[in-house]
């Protein structure tokens, strides 16, 4: 929270509107009417703010400035690298990128320049630095806007010149040493793909080398870390006047971009929020991958981030881009809020009249100014945040469970020749992330760098890759007692995508000895019984061994591995691993789930159980779950265009008009509630979930 205020506004464009004073006069007042306290500035502005080269026009940007420090508005300062102007890439066609197949890309797009260029640095950082000691230090700039989208327009991000060549094979130096180091590394006797001069090093190709996985895994690690330094090199430029922190906005999950890398160069983590909502009358497993995301973000630094972009009304880039029902938007920007944003911040304040996102969504529309639904939906949502401002103030989310997913273990596992070639790791994490979802948990979601200490349970589904270190940092969670939940292909190669011999790194926590892996056609589907219940075993199928501590609780039940186990529990310190050899449904994650839970002492903060499409989050004040005095505020949110109760609740204020509710809680269609704990109700003994809740379980 910047200032003590939830922020609430979003980009503004005003060097479209330069030549009509009328409009941007008409901003300010649209503006205030809206409960906008916070507009982003200068994204897209480099050939105004720099109309030739060493030429700079800043007077127009410190006057806007200006006047929205008059009207109370604060400002988040961007610096304009996410897109270039002619003058530079007429001059310097070197700045731009080279595709993957050695074509050097035309002058057009965002994000089309060699983040390896020196050209392309110097240039942006002398800028950067000018609108520092400019408008830096202005009293309404809150914030630093780094870039836009980092990696994003063209293809993966990654540069192909022969700049990015050299950078790169000077990063495999500074990795492994010697050829012989990363020979090894790589496994390159296979096909007799030995290096012997450092220069024979290209990125991978369509039409070159695509086949050493160790190379691909490390070029994605390369361009990540160029693109992060190159992030880190405007966060030094415009600290050279300004003392104001920055952010990036981040991009879901990005391929291209480890953002725990980025994360580092960069002080507040920011994201844009687009979830595709109304594609289907089922609006959960999009609110589901939106938690996800924003679980994501706030995990980064453990500590509250600002959601930067989101429509107010629809995109424009799909096939089909519906337009929010009434409700949702308020609805979408309140679960930001719940998973740990302290802003909502729109894309875009008002619509531009042409090229490419001149119909993308906007607070302010093309026509009839404040008179229309969206601006009066966005009011709303201003008013709502403002009330919710102070009683925020200081709280953070505090998952006990927690989710890994680590991007080089996302790039291995889909850029390797393996039993399936249509493993989606991302959608993976997604169903076990919403197996927790849809029982009222928040995860946080680590990458395997992470500390697991202070986490009742941590699952890793299809961790194939394990980084060095993570094996003994499982060892010890687990044997201090935690609840470890890992699936099959995990634990297969290392960081450089060569595989374990031997056993498995796990094989004493988990209790399985790993024989071999199936990846059944659809004709070929197995199942298995759990508690009771029939359920798929697809996807892959790994025939695994149990060793005299692990308990079976279920096995296969056709095909030639019937009676092999499917699910496990191996004790292991104060602590039990679960494995899961089997990928199968949504319901059977559910049931469990619902018993893994039980096991590591983890209920919802209403302490009862919930209809389809309601999720509940937590935000409270650091120090002791026990303490009386603690701030402990609960969202309860319906995914579903219907009403919904909630039953079994206990006794709960409402935080924003004080009403008492006890026993259940009515949500209208897409609505959201926002509870207060009341510590004199647990102290009178009377409010038996309020027990359960403050003693944070």
């Amino acid at each position: 929270m910047l200032r003590g205020h939830l922020l609430h506004g979003g980009d503004y464009n005003p060097e479209q509107w330069l030549d009509h004073p009328e409009i941007l006069e008409e901003d300010i007042r649209l503006m205030q009417e809206a409960h906008v306290n916070c507009v982003s500035l200068g994204i897209f502005s480099w050939a105004v703010l720099e109309p030739s080269e060493g030429t700079y026009t800043l007077d127009w940007l410190e006057e806007i400035i200006d006047n929205l420090g008059k009207a109370g508005i604060q400002v988040i300062l961007a610096t304009p690298s996410g897109a270039m102007p002619h003058w530079l890439t007429a001059r310097y066609p070197e700045v731009m990128q080279v595709q993957a197949d050695g074509r050097r890309n035309l002058p057009g797009k965002r994000h089309n320049f060699c983040y390896t260029s020196p050209v392309m640095r110097e240039k942006i950082s002398a800028l950067d630095r000018e609108l520092s000691r400019r408008l830096g230090m202005k009293e309404n700039v809150i914030l630093w806007h780094l870039s836009n989208e980092l990696g994003g327009n063209f293809a993966d991000g990654a540069c192909h010149c022969e700049l990015c060549q050299q950078a790169f094979r000077q990063w495999l130096k500074e990795r492994y040493g010697t050829l012989e180091a990363l020979n090894n590394a790589w496994w390159t006797r296979f096909w007799s793909r030995m290096y012997t001069d450092w220069d024979q090093i290209h990125s991978p190709a369509p039409n070159g080398e695509t086949t050493i996985t160790g190379l691909v895994v490390d070029w994605r690690r390369f361009v990540s870390d160029q693109i992060s330094d190159f992030c880190g090199m405007e966060r030094r430029a415009v600290a050279e006047y300004s003392d104001r922190p920055a952010t990036a906005n981040f991009m879901y999950f990005f391929k291209s971009i480890d953002y725990h890398r980025l994360q580092k160069e960069i002080d507040i983590v920011s994201w844009d929020n687009y979830p595709c909502w109304h594609k289907k009358k089922d609006e959960v497993p999009v609110a589901v991958q939106a938690a996800l995301n924003h679980s994501q973000m706030r995990s980064l630094k453990k500590e509250p981030f600002l959601l930067m972009e989101s429509t107010p009304s629809q995109v424009s880039w799909r096939t089909c881009n519906p337009l929010k029902r009434p409700g949702m938007h308020m609805l979408s920007s309140m679960q930001a809020v719940a998973h740990g944003s302290d802003s909502v911040l729109y894309f875009q304040w008002r619509k531009g009249r042409g090229a490419f996102e001149k119909f993308h969504g906007a607070v302010v529309d093309h026509k009839n100014g404040s008179n229309t639904r969206t601006f009066r939906e966005v009011t709303e949502t201003g008013k709502r945040l403002e009330g919710l401002g102070e009683l925020l103030e200081g709280t953070v989310n505090r998952p006990k469970a927690a989710v890994v997913f680590d991007w080089a273990n996302w790039w291995a596992v889909e850029d390797m020749s393996g039993p399936r070639l249509d493993l989606n790791y991302p959608d993976c994490v997604t169903e076990h992330y919403r197996a927790l979802w849809e029982k009222g948990i928040e995860a946080d979601i680590v990458d395997m760098d992470d500390d697991l200490s202070g986490y009742a349970l941590v699952c890793a589904p299809l961790n194939y890759m394990y980084k060095p270190g993570y094996a003994e940092k499982v060892r010890g969670f687990v044997e201090k007692g935690g609840i470890y939940v890992t699936t099959y292909f995990s634990g297969v190669v290392n960081e450089t995508d060569l595989c374990f011999t031997g056993h498995h790194p796990l094989e004493d926590v988990l209790g399985v000895i790993q024989e071999e892996t199936d990846a059944p056609s659809e004709e070929f589907e197995n199942q298995f019984c759990y508690r009771g219940e029939s359920y798929p075993a697809r996807n892959l199928c790994e025939v695994v061994h149990a060793k005299e501590t692990a308990r079976v609780l279920s096995v296969y039940e056709r095909d030639y591995y019937a009676g092999y186990p499917v699910v496990t529990c191996n004790p292991y310190g104060k602590g039990k691993a679960y494995y899961l050899a089997a990928g199968s449904d949504l319901a059977f994650l559910g049931a469990f789930y619902q018993d893994v839970l039980k096991e590591a002492g983890l209920e919802n903060p209403l302490g009862t159980g919930l209809p389809y499409g309601v999720s509940v989050t937590e935000r409270c004040t650091a120090g002791d779950a026990n303490d009386p005095h603690q701030k402990r505020v609960v969202f309860v949110m319906n995914f579903k265009n219907e009403p919904v109760t909630v039953e079994g609740i206990g006794r709960w204020t409402d935080a924003e008009n004080g009403e008492s509710i006890q026993g259940s809680l009515a949500l209208e269609p897409f609505g959201c509630r926002v509870l207060l704990f009341d510590p004199a109700v647990h102290a009178d003994g009377h409010d038996l979930a309020g027990e359960v809740f403050a003693a944070g379980i």
